[in-house]
C-alpha cells in the first residue's frame, strides 16, 4: 500500500498517473489523501482508495497510513499560515507520529536543495523544509528527501506576462547559472523510490536537471522555441514581496520567500555536483517545447 499526498497537485497528479501504470502488474495498491475527490478524475477514483479530508489532520492521517508500506509526502502551500515552522514541521507533526504509529515502513517527502551550504539556515522556506526532514527523519522511519531547486513549472505562473509583452521576471541576478528541474521528473525520481523500497535509514536525493542555466540562457531558449523576443526583468526584492502580499500571501510566509530568494542568489542551490545520478532528463528547450509553448498557445 502506497499513500499518496497532494494528489491534484503538479508533482502528486503526475506520480499517481505513474504509479497507477506501473502498478498493475506489481500488485501495490494506492490509497490518497485528498480535500475534493471531486477533482479526481473518475478513472482514477475507481481504481484507489480515497480518504478524505487534509493531511495535516491526526485523524485523516491515521486511517491514511493505516496498513500503508510507502508515503509520498508534500507539504500544500498555505499562504496564511502564521509561520514557517507552522508550514512545515507544523503541519508534519500529526503524520510524523502516524508514521510511527502504523510502522509505516518509507516516507518519500518533498524538500529543497541547500543543507550543508553557508545559507542554510537563513533561507526562508527552505530551512523550513530542511527542519521538516529532520522531524520525518527523527521518527525512525527510512526517509528520502527529494532536494529540489528551483521548479521549471513555476514559470507557468507567468504565461500571462510571457504572451502579452515577452517579459518575465524573478529577483536573481540575470546571469546568475543554477539547476532547475520539471516536475515529472520529480514525480519520476519519487515513483522510483517508492516502487523500489529496498533503501533504509535516511538521506537526500538531489534532482537537479540536465543544466544550469541563468534566467537570460531562459530567455534565449524561450525566444527560440516561441518564434518571438523573451526577456527578464530583475525584480528588487521589495517588489517581490509587496507583490506576493498584494495577492494575499500573510507577513511570515513573505518573508520566508524573500529570504528564500536572497539565498538563492547566494549559491543556495549550487551545494550538489551534478552526476549521473543527480541529474534528471527533461531540458528546459525540451519543456518550453512540451509545456510552456501551448500553454502560451491557450
Amino acid at each position: 500500500m502506497i499513500v499518496i499526498t497532494a494528489p491534484t497537485g503538479q508533482i502528486g497528479g503526475r506520480l499517481l498517473e505513474i504509479l497507477l501504470g506501473e502498478t498493475r502488474t506489481r500488485g501495490e495498491e494506492l490509497r490518497v489523501i485528498v480535500r475534493d475527490p471531486g477533482k479526481l478524475p473518475d478513472v482514477v477514483r475507481a481504481r484507489v482508495d480515497v480518504v478524505t479530508g487534509s493531511h495535516g489532520d491526526a485523524e485523516v492521517v491515521d486511517r491514511a497510513f493505516a496498513g500503508a508500506d510507502a508515503v509520498f509526502w508534500l507539504v500544500p502551500p498555505n499562504p496564511q499560515a502564521q509561520s514557517l515552522d507552522a508550514t512545515y514541521s507544523g503541519f508534519t507533526r500529526a503524520a510524523a507520529k502516524a508514521f510511527t504509529t502504523h510502522g509505516v515502513g518509507h516516507v518519500v517527502g518533498v524538500s529543497a536543495l541547500g543543507r550543508g551550504t553557508p545559507v542554510a539556515g537563513r533561507a526562508g522556506h527552505v530551512t523550513a523544509s530542511l527542519a521538516m526532514d529532520d522531524l520525518i527523519a527523527s521518527t525512525g522511519v527510512a526517509y528520502r528527501a527529494l532536494a529540489n531547486p528551483t521548479f521549471i513549472d513555476n514559470l507557468l505562473w507567468q504565461v500571462a506576462s510571457i504572451r502579452d509583452d515577452g517579459v518575465f521576471t524573478g529577483t536573481v541576478t540575470a546571469d546568475r547559472k543554477a539547476p532547475t528541474a520539471a516536475t515529472r521528473d520529480i514525480a519520476a525520481a519519487a515513483a522510483d523510490l517508492l516502487l523500489d523500497r529496498s533503501w533504509t535509514g535516511t538521506g537526500e536525493v538531489p534532482v537537479l536537471g540536465p543544466e544550469d542555466l541563468s534566467p537570460n540562457d531562459l530567455a534565449r531558449i524561450m525566444s527560440e522555441v516561441l518564434g518571438r523576443p523573451i526577456r527578464y526583468e530583475r525584480q528588487t526584492l521589495d517588489a517581490f514581496g509587496t507583490s506576493l502580499a498584494g495577492h494575499g500571501t500573510g507577513d511570515a510566509l513573505v518573508q520566508g520567500y524573500l529570504d528564500m530568494m536572497r539565498a538563492k542568489d547566494e549559491g543556495l542551490d549550487d551545494g550538489v555536483r551534478r552526476t549521473p545520478q543527480t541529474a534528471s532528463p527533461t531540458t528546459f528547450r525540451e519543456w518550453c517545447e512540451q509545456v510552456l509553448k501551448p500553454a502560451v498557445r491557450a
